[in-house]
């Protein structure tokens, strides 16, 4: 091959994974290999002096998706930046220099607008020309202030994303059977561009302001500094970016300072920034048609191990996705011992040719998430399975635009009852204890349980329970007991434990709160007549499709479990409750009672609210190490807030 047929196929390459990336949230190939990809083509650009027009080092790219939002034409064009994984090379940038040294957040740059002190409108970074106008999301953003001090005209740039523990608490409440959400920047850029704000603000997206783009404060402008203009940002009610100046002569030294902070994050990064705090100077660079000369982007040098697969393992999931997870010798990267990675899908498999035996290397994206970067030796291709491990049913593949994932065929696969089965008897749902995943696997296997109303009717088989392997009397006589506690239920623990896609215990409660009393009686009239759930404040159209599509191909089994189950309204909480008002945020280990979401039922039926993360809204931390020096504490002591114990929290409680 030619180096200008090399050029052809990595441009080909690397726009397709580009385009997958951003406009499907779907990896196709490794952040690695699409790095090292990357500087090969621009390494022979450099060398033969062949550039195509549609090469990925000239080229933006953004999501491309047909989108029902609005575009919006940037003022100031924003323009991605450069980047290296070299300190020397920042430091001969620098030169004699000082820059503003930050985090690389990823999420999704975000173009916020205000005029007379107010926030008119808020856009996505798009093509760095055009984005689109996601307004109606952003006013629940955290971080982002609704109103500001000043009443000139002002244009701010931040990185809308989710933070690790918001993305945890999301993919909690999915069962383990089904498919998580990969990775908190797809769920973030998902969740910014949605239609429905109703939706949207069911998850928590912060934004980190990190340019003053553009105000008509003169005595700002005279400043001529980021620094200054970061802290304006931060005394105008942004959340800022953390960040710091730094020299030719520290900025090595301050770059191994920030990655020994990044496990410490809460949020996504990958990589730093360096922008010139001379602004005018900055300016005077100009840029390169794709990448201003003002900025720099610093990317970690991946730790990599070799080691060698000795499995696929395809785990099958509620939605019938079959999803492939690599097992390999066990590694250590980044002070951790790693023995599997998620492979994303059969396209990425088969791109990096996984056989068992195969010697592969790994690293840890972004120091966290363990990935294959590529295939050092290959025993052979990916052997798809023809036929699901778990029932035997026969698996197809679905090919979405160049993008092939394994789905089992068989609708009645054990994994899809059995995700069913476990969500329903989870803690935040029926709190059955003593059903687990794997006990529920045994009984659907043994045939006592086929429909969710069985769980109500399984003192039928309490001899052959009795004489399951692993089981007596007693652990027989425990979960019945448990199961038999489950029967006096709340209608929003109810409908939440249904499995209705995307409707939580939380939804139920939207829907509680709506129907007030007789809830149960409303809901069935209002989903058998097919009528709509949107009205309800919190619940767009997709969800009120889902409850009603749901209730129609379900509606045997629900009649069923409601002859088993005493379903009562929930409590109203009124203006005048205890914590009427109050948020709170709940860490660490609790003592005196089951659990935190014990903590956090109780502070709900008082009134208050329970958030993941400390904001200027939190009016207190609960967390047994008051003196701890975690992220929660260092922020509410940094925000005034009240860091209380357990103890403390008792004391506060209505007497």
């Amino acid at each position: 091959m030619t180096k200008d047929e090399r050029i052809r196929e990595l441009v080909s390459t690397l726009n397709h994974a580009a385009d997958a990336y951003y406009s499907l949230n779907e990896e196709i190939i490794s952040n690695f290999e699409y790095d090292s990809l990357y500087d090969e083509l621009l390494s022979l650009e450099k060398e033969t002096g062949t550039v195509l027009e549609n090469s990925p080092t000239q080229r933006v790219f953004t999501q491309q998706t047909v989108s029902k939002l609005k575009k919006v034409k940037h003022e100031y064009p924003a323009l991605s930046l450069n980047k290296t994984k070299s300190a020397a090379e920042i430091e001969n940038w620098l030169g004699s220099q000082k820059a503003v040294l930050s985090w690389k957040c990823d999420g999704l740059t975000v173009v916020a607008t205000y005029r007379g002190g107010k926030l008119v409108s808020v856009c996505s970074r798009g093509d760095g020309e055009t984005g689109e106008d996601v307004t109606h999301n952003a006013v629940y953003f955290k971080g982002l202030p609704r109103t500001v001090p000043y009443k000139g005209r002002l244009i701010v740039r931040g990185e809308a994303l989710m933070k690790f523990s918001e993305f945890e608490r999301i993919n909690s409440l999915v069962p383990e059977t089904e498919a998580k959400y990969k990775n908190p920047r797809n769920l973030a850029s998902s969740t910014v561009r949605m239609l429905d704000s109703r939706e949207s603000r069911e998850r928590e997206i912060h934004v980190f302001a990190f340019d003053l783009v553009f105000t008509d404060d003169e005595e700002q402008n005279a400043k001529n500094s980021l620094n200054d203009n970061l802290a304006y940002l931060e005394k105008s009610g942004f959340e800022v970016v953390e960040h710091c100046v730094v020299t030719r002569e520290n900025a090595a030294n301050k770059i191994e300072e920030y990655k020994a902070k990044l496990p410490l994050n809460d949020f996504p990064s990958d990589g730093l920034v360096f922008v010139f705090d001379d602004i005018k100077y900055g300016r005077q660079l100009g840029s390169t048609g794709k990448f201003p000369r003002n900025g720099m982007a610093f990317k970690w040098e991946d730790a990599t191990e070799v080691t060698v697969i000795r499995e696929i393992e395809w785990s099958p999931s509620r939605t019938g996705l079959l999803n492939p997870v690599a097992i390999f010798d066990t590694v250590e990267l980044e002070g951790t011992e790693v023995s599997r990675a998620s492979v994303h899908n059969v396209s990425v498999a088969q791109s990096l040719a996984l056989g068992i035996g195969s010697e592969v290397e790994v690293y840890k994206a972004n120091m966290i998430i363990p990935q294959i970067a590529k295939t050092v030796k290959s025993t052979g291709e990916t052997v798809i399975p023809s036929v699901c491990p778990l029932c035997g049913g026969e698996t197809f593949i679905k090919d979405n635009d160049g993008i092939k994932t394994l789905y089992c065929g068989n609708p009645a696969c054990p994994a899809k009852n059995v995700g069913k089965f476990a969500h329903f008897c989870e803690r935040d749902s029926m709190n059955i204890v003593g059903l687990s995943e794997a006990t529920l696997e045994k009984f659907v296997d043994a045939g006592f349980i086929k429909s969710l109303p069985d769980i109500y009717r399984l003192e039928r088989f309490k001899d052959n329970i009795i004489s399951l392997d692993g089981f007596g009397e007693k652990a027989y006589q425990n979960i019945i007991d448990a199961v038999n506690a489950s029967r006096n239920v709340t209608f929003s623990a109810f409908i939440g434990s249904l499995g209705i896609p995307n409707v939580g215990k939380n939804t139920g409660k939207l829907i509680s709160a709506f129907f007030g009393e007789n809830a149960l009686e409303k809901f069935i009239k209002t989903a058998a007549e097919g009528e709509s759930f949107a009205e309800i404040d919190g619940i767009g159209e997709t969800v009120s499709d889902n409850i009603i599509l749901w209730f129609a191909e379900n509606r045997a089994e629900f009649d069923g479990l409601i002859e088993c189950l005493n379903i009562s309204d929930d409590a109203v909480v009124g203006e005048d409750a205890p914590f009427a008002g109050k948020t709170f945020v709940i860490t660490g280990a609790v003592f005196q009672y089951p659990n935190r979401n014990a903590v956090k039922a109780e502070i709900e039926s008082l009134g208050g609210k329970v958030a993941s993360s400390v904001s200027n809204k939190t009016d207190y931390l609960i967390n047994n190490d008051v003196t701890s020096a975690s992220g929660k504490n260092k922020k509410a002591k940094e925000l005034g807030i009240p860091v209380i114990s357990e103890e403390d929290y008792i004391k506060m409680l209505p007497r």
